[in-house]
């Protein structure tokens, strides 16, 4: 099939890249002339396993092309995904303006019969807004081409995206055109040919439903962090609480892991919009409310155990912080509770030496770079030298069996915050070492 992709952001350049490994003619579009160029040089603006070298070969079969000329890629195309951001707007809803720049593209250029398949998350209703500006580019036009509305919302978690897939848990189509489904059945038909995981609904349904799965994920986070703060005011540890409620199977123990609060492009920006969402149809998500506001103060947790351990005044402390990005396996630093952690720590005095194994260049370029009294160190154990504590923020796999010696060795102190709570007492306790952990009583 020939495919036109609009916006090689996170989602368009997984989505356009994967439908050009099954063979696919694969256009992807952007704005951003200096992204396009570093793509049809080779390089990729984003972290994400495997997807550097699926780019670069299928660039070089003819597979995948890049381009700043929409009406180039929809004159090849006769289907167009639109997969532009929705970024939060200052109200908390969710900012449709690139999405509807895209409808007007594709009604200003479309010159044949067109599908339109809307990938990035939007907000109920969007379908339709996005059928109407399409219809009034054409109507402008004098123009009797058909087109369909079809919402197909992705399920990518960053970190393991092209895996998600190339081997999806599902593949919802939001549409009631029979054409439309089956076209999209035969497009996705590569990627699920053992078993059948399509489920049809209608676009409004679609749109709702990814809301729906960022929101429970969401929940679940924040829901368990709030069983940490009550756990280590009781005097319960909640590591093994969490092994008590996930052995049940209705629980199961995903998202169930406490910690520092979530991050990252989805789900913060997503409760909002669901919240503001709810709130124009005269309903109050309260239960989404408190997700959202226990999430924002679980982001406090890490700095407030550090100045129940060493005062409110940090001048003249150093703190070791590993892990930068909001997650492992990316450098994706949007909402992520290391960037409060730091720009607490400084503004109380301390001096911080930051490690993460991608994210180094996003924190200092952009997310951290007004920030003073940062190092970077090129590895984990470097930023130890001389520091009064370390804390582990991000649950990268290179830190889950470090050296402890080799933590006692460099550090000054011996405190070890652990913000994922992914060590063993008994073997910091080994080593000397002080552990602070979320959801688990501090002593002083």
């Amino acid at each position: 099939m020939k495919i036109a992709m609009i916006g090689t952001g996170y989602v368009g350049l997984v989505t356009g890249t994967c439908f050009a490994e099954t063979g696919n003619d694969v256009i992807c579009v952007d704005i951003n002339e200096k992204k396009i160029k570093e793509l049809v040089s080779g390089h990729i603006p984003i972290y994400e396993p495997g997807l550097s070298d699926m780019v670069k070969n299928n660039y070089i079969k003819g597979n995948l092309s890049f381009t700043t000329n929409i009406k180039e890629a929809l004159q090849k195309a006769n289907i167009c995904f639109i997969a532009v951001g929705t970024p939060m707007g200052e109200d908390g809803s969710a900012d449709l303006q690139y999405v509807l720049a895209a409808a007007r593209d594709i009604g200003r250029y479309m010159i044949h019969d067109m599908y339109v398949v809307d990938k990035s998350t939007v907000p109920v209703g969007t379908g339709a807004k996005v059928r109407e500006t399409i219809a009034i580019e054409l109507k402008k036009r004098n123009s009797n081409l058909k087109f369909d509305i079809i919402s197909n919302p992705e399920f990518l978690k960053e970190g393991n995206a092209c895996a998600d897939f190339m081997t999806p848990d599902r593949v919802i189509i939001g549409s009631e055109e029979p054409a439309s489904i089956e076209m999209m059945k035969e497009l996705y038909e590569p990627f699920i040919r053992s078993r059948e995981v399509f489920i049809i609904m209608d676009v409004k349904s679609a749109e709702l439903t990814k809301y729906a799965a960022n929101a429970m994920l969401a929940t679940k986070i924040s829901f368990i962090n709030e069983i940490a703060n009550i756990a280590e005011r009781t005097g319960a540890d909640v590591n093994k609480v969490r092994r008590g409620i996930g052995s049940d199977r209705r629980i199961g123990y995903s998202f169930i892991s406490p910690g520092c609060g979530y991050g990252g492009s989805c789900f913060p920006k997503d409760v909002q919009a669901l919240i503001k969402t709810s709130s124009e149809y005269g309903y109050e998500a309260k239960l989404l409310q408190s997700v959202e506001k226990v999430n924002m103060e679980q982001k406090k947790v890490l700095g407030k155990k550090v100045v129940n351990i060493f005062g409110e005044n940090l001048s003249g402390k150093t703190f070791a912080v590993w892990g930068l990005a909001f997650k492992p396996e990316t450098d994706d630093m949007r909402e992520a509770p290391a960037i409060f952690l730091i720009k607490e720590l400084v503004r109380r005095g301390a001096a911080v030496k930051a490690y993460d194994p991608k994210a180094i260049a996003t924190a200092r370029d952009f997310y951290l770079n007004t920030v003073d009294n940062i190092t970077y160190s090129e590895n984990k154990y470097d930023a130890l030298d001389d520091a009064d504590a370390l804390i582990v923020v991000t649950e990268w796999k290179e830190f889950q069996s470090p050296d402890f010696l080799e933590i006692k060795k460099r550090m000054r102190g011996k405190y070890v915050f652990d913000g994922r709570n992914q060590y063993k007492t008994k073997i910091l306790a080994k080593f000397d070492l002080s552990y602070i952990q979320i959801g688990v009583k501090q002593e002083k």
